[in-house]
């Protein structure tokens, strides 16, 4: 009768409790170097747990192979250190039991190398999850902190990422995701917002972090712009706003979620301080966040009086530059100034501004027909514009004496830096979507032109002797020449007002710096015209140029109009900014709203092919219009790529680059998005790996 074959059984190794006292490390454990979790926060973790991992451990034997009681670690060294670590510190007893599994058999350094390699690490979304769990049961932010020897802040990150849509979670949980892209879905709290975006990631190329942030911050408002800066983000929160907030990355302190409420709230401030204004005795007041360019057009400018400090404000203004004094000589020559000497020096240094800009006393019986602008300045602080007399109101005309006739064609001194005349292209359209490789614009060549004029007067303004030449050479064509109009210098002092308003063209780089150095050079001449001469007789050669080439920056008119023909004009604004070498990419930069979103698809990528290679422009060649503008937008930040109107002829860009120069650029770009590509992945996150408590 055959018997059934005996199914071998499997023999694990007992388990014992063992005394501490009776352990020693043993030379076959594999693990050599430190990692994870030190010593003594294990010592800590088993001081609040107690020990969750039994060691694993052989007896020791003599020469003649009797057992001694000692028993050797090969696996668990740390889990040992960390118990010698508390019988130091008196918190554990010498004798205490430690729980053991007694191996016999087999190779000790196999014991040692299995434990180690056989265990899977916890997976990074288990961690996150367990987190929300410790919250949800009653700990807080800090008790979690402190339980895992971990910043408040990395609790709050496990928790945010903790938070994202359970789809995404998902996708994550299966490799779908990279830790960084999943850190990017924070950004938002929005579930359908998070989703949605995911979607829209799967026709993109470009799936990096920094896309999935753009895209879940459309139309959200930067805490650094202006307007938040101006009514401040702790207000926005108090009025019920919504801040989203970055917890992985710098975000210059978030996004404004709720616009229409961040437009209220300027709106209301704006005119809670136009009421104030209104109320020193102007005629009237206006106020916006920002005002056109060459808002004041035909406007007279009305001169105050310098207020006089009191005794009590002179002295106080006497005792702030002391100190400011002080401070800079006690640590002149040091290379680095203490934070609170630092912070001081500012504090000091915006008293003393607060002195020097305090606003003019104007004549009451002016200030009844005049008013004055209210708005934003670029820094988010209030910019009053004060006493500007419309045509309407002025004063009934006099007969005219000849002390009257003393004013020059260029009107007052300290008439703004507007002009005589309005360029206006409204009424010229874009032109329809097309394909191929149309023209610009003429609507768009008038706004790009405008952004340049606003260069050339920036630099023809820091350059003297081109603007004494320009000006020279402009008024030896009027004299001797009837090609007057040779010059795109308008030198019976007609300065443009755009009427095609570029976007951002008020708070542009060179608009700045013209209306700075205006109002310096207004503070710097005498009120009355009739000191003018004298004044300006006492200066020296450099002051009088240097104003030269102000006055003369403010008749360049260089911007292209479809029903205004210059090509002569045109072809001289190319001479004078080769002549002030005109850098461009320094003043504008190509985005959706000021050049990309306004032509055609072909004239993108020839815009990507110039500035980033071929290679750049495959890879948004798929997209729609609006994607590929945007997408556009991001390779091009920062190339110093401009459209041909914003060229200056002889200085070489970017895409005037060989194709040779385009290839190696290229594949440096190649080389970079590799290694970014290699970097997103889980395996490199140390926090998480960190932060999960080893079996060790």
């Amino acid at each position: 009768m055959a018997t059934a074959k005996k199914k071998p059984t499997i023999t694990l190794s007992p388990s014992r409790d063992i005394p501490f006292n009776q352990l020693v490390l043993s030379q076959s454990n594999v693990r050599r170097i430190k990692a994870g979790v030190s010593v003594e926060e294990l010592a800590e973790d088993i001081a609040r747990r107690g020990i969750l991992q039994g060691l694993t451990v052989r007896p020791v034997v003599d020469q003649n192979g009797a057992e001694t009681g000692m028993f050797e670690v090969p696996a668990g060294g740390r889990r040992v250190r960390a118990l010698e670590l508390l019988v130091k510190q008196k918190r554990l007893a010498k004798t205490a039991p430690v729980p053991c599994v007694v191996r016999e058999g087999g190779i000790a350094e196999e014991d040692s190398l299995a434990e180690n390699v056989q265990r899977a690490p916890l997976h990074p979304l288990d961690q996150f999850r367990a987190f929300l769990t410790l919250r949800e049961k009653g700990q807080s932010e800090e008790e979690v902190a402190a339980a895992f020897f971990v910043s408040v802040n990395v609790v709050k990150q496990r928790l945010k990422l903790a938070s994202v849509s359970t789809v995404l979670l998902d996708v994550y949980a299966e490799d779908g995701m990279t830790l960084a892209q999943l850190e990017a879905f924070t950004v938002s709290g929005d579930h359908a917002r998070q989703e949605q975006v995911f979607e829209r990631l799967k026709t993109s190329y470009d799936k990096s972090a920094y896309a999935i942030r753009r895209m879940l911050t459309e139309g959200a408002v930067r805490a650094t712009d202006k307007r938040v800066q101006f009514i401040g983000i702790e207000a926005y929160v108090e009025a019920g706003g919504t801040v989203l907030r970055d917890l992985f990355e710098g975000d210059d302190g978030g996004w404004l979620q709720d616009v229409a409420l961040v437009d209220q709230m300027v709106a209301d401030k704006l005119g809670v301080e136009s009421e104030a204004i209104a109320a020193e005795g102007w005629k009237w007041t206006e106020f916006a966040p920002d005002f056109a360019y060459g808002h004041t057009y035909g406007l007279r400018r009305l001169h105050g009086e310098p207020m006089p400090l009191t005794d009590e404000e002179e002295a106080a203004r006497d005792a702030l530059k002391a100190e400011f004094d002080r401070l800079v000589a006690q640590h002149e020559g040091a290379d680095e100034l203490p934070e609170e000497v630092d912070e001081r020096l500012g504090e000091l240094e915006t008293a003393l501004e607060a002195f020097d800009e305090r606003p003019p006393s104007f004549d009451a019986e002016e200030m009844a027909r005049a008013g004055a602008f209210i708005s934003i300045a670029g820094d988010g602080r209030l910019r009053v514009d004060r006493g500007y007399v419309r045509p309407e109101d002025e004063a009934p005309a006099e007969p005219e004496r000849a002390s009257d006739c003393a004013t020059g064609a260029g009107g007052t001194v300290g008439d703004d830096a507007d002009g005589d005349h309005n360029i206006n292209s409204d009424s010229v359209a874009d032109p329809e979507e097309d394909e191929g490789l149309s023209p610009i614009s003429d609507r768009l060549r008038t706004e790009l032109t405008a952004h340049r004029t606003l260069g050339l007067r920036h630099a023809l303004g820091e350059h003297p002797d081109v603007a004494f030449s320009a000006a020279l050479h402009a008024l030896t064509l009027k004299v001797f020449y009837q090609y007057g109009s040779d010059s795109c210098l308008e030198l019976d002092l007609k300065t443009v007002s755009f009427g095609a308003q570029a976007p951002g063209l008020n708070d542009s780089v060179s608009a700045e710096a013209i209306r700075a150095r205006h109002e310096s050079w207004t503070k710097a001449l005498p009120q009355d015209s009739a000191d003018l001469w004298d004044a300006l007789h006492d200066w020296d050669s450099d002051s009088r140029a240097a104003l030269f080439a102000h006055v003369v920056s403010l008749s360049v008119n260089a911007v292209h109009e479809a029903w205004n023909r210059r090509p002569r004009a045109l072809a001289h604004a190319d001479q004078l900014a080769d002549a002030v070498d005109l850098d461009m990419s320094a003043r504008w930069n190509p985005t959706v709203d000021t050049f990309l979103g306004r032509v055609t698809k072909a004239r993108i990528l020839q815009a990507v092919v110039e500035a980033k290679g071929q290679r750049a422009a495959d890879r948004i060649a798929h997209l729609k219009k609006g994607d590929m503008a945007t997408e556009a937008t991001t390779l091009l930040n920062g190339t110093g790529w401009l459209p041909e109107p914003l060229r200056t002829p002889g200085r070489k860009t970017v895409a005037d680059m060989s194709p040779v120069e385009l290839a190696v650029a290229e594949t440096a770009e190649v080389a970079d998005e590799t290694a970014i590509a290699d970097d997103d992945g889980i395996a490199d996150d140390d926090d998480v790996a960190a932060m999960t408590i080893a079996a060790e």
